[in-house]
């Protein structure tokens, strides 16, 4: 049955293994205390992933009775949609024309939607190998090139990244299961820089994979924790990762170096337990989605 969560090797890691982890200094955030203001008797359910759209409003993705939630800079419920579309919530992306873009993990489904919840584009919905063109096994999570062209972590069934046209065409695709460069086991997300490389989170294998826009092998970071979530920051040239398996944030230069960290293991506000999908708004506020504790916290400078 699957389980988001549910990996015994990437939960109880050794001690060795945890002690070759890069450190960093203490990133300058504080938790702002109860930020999200859900309507009386919401509550989030599991919690997986969460986007920033242009005006800092943050769209939260979640398996309770509500699966996209919206909310502004303060934490101030604004809607809510999705009631019926999904099986499975998992990733949630703004492409660069202001479309929503959500993974269906369950529902082997990548749809393309307005911000009022109006569905525009379904790829998938249907279970395929790691040579489908349009199908797909358990993927995760979308990201977007400035020309429209984007791509697709797929996932946890199938080791690969996809490509498509803007208009939902398929390209090219690469990877397969394995420990090798540019094999992969549990793609669980993705994301571009400004330059247009391509930044796989290679969770289960507890590394971050490089690669240029078709798909060549460019490098990788074998020290800096096992990325469940990842997010490109333009005006910082960095990344940040959820770390869920060490329930942490690490931001990385784009050489694999921790510049900071924040969190650790725990229930309480300012902790996370299973630390999934990780948004940056336009303030440098980070915001991070959790599984086991079912929330989205936010971070501000």
């Amino acid at each position: 049955m699957y389980r988001c969560a549910v990996f015994l090797t990437a939960l109880l890691l050794p001690a060795a293994l945890l002690a070759q982890l890069q450190s960093g200094p203490p990133l300058p955030h504080q938790l702002v205390r109860d930020w999200a203001k859900l309507p009386r008797g919401w509550n989030f359910g599991q919690s997986t992933g969460v986007a920033i759209d242009k005006d800092d409003n943050v769209w939260v993705f979640n398996r309770g009775s509500h699966p996209v939630l919206k909310f502004d800079r303060n934490g101030n419920f604004l809607e809510s949609w999705g009631e019926g579309l999904f099986t499975s919530p998992h990733g949630l992306r703004f492409d660069h024309w202001g479309k929503l873009w959500a993974v269906d993990v369950m529902g082997h489904a990548v749809m393309k939607l307005t911000a009022a919840g109006k569905l525009q584009i379904v790829l998938g919905g249907v279970v395929g190998n790691n040579d489908s063109k349009d199908s797909f096994n358990q993927p995760t999570n979308t990201a977007f090139a400035p020309n429209g062209d984007f791509y697709v972590s797929d996932g946890y069934k199938n080791a690969r990244i996809i490509k498509f046209n803007r208009d939902g065409e398929y390209l090219t695709h690469w990877g397969r299961p394995g420990t090798g460069d540019g094999e992969f086991n549990l793609v669980h997300d993705v994301c571009l820089d400004s330059e247009g490389r391509v930044y796989v989170a290679d969770r289960a294998n507890q590394r971050v994979q490089i690669f240029d826009g078709n798909g060549k092998f460019l490098g990788k970071w074998t020290d800096a924790g096992a990325p469940w979530g990842l997010s490109y920051v333009a005006k910082e040239n960095a990344i940040y990762m959820a770390d869920g398996t060490n329930d942490r944030v690490v931001k990385l230069d784009l050489n694999g170096k921790v510049l900071g960290v924040l969190g650790s293991h725990g229930k309480i506000p300012g902790k996370f337990d299973l630390a999934h999908g990780i948004a940056v708004d336009s303030t440098g506020a980070i915001y991070v989605t959790e599984i086991k504790n079912w929330r989205l916290q936010k971070f501000a400078r």
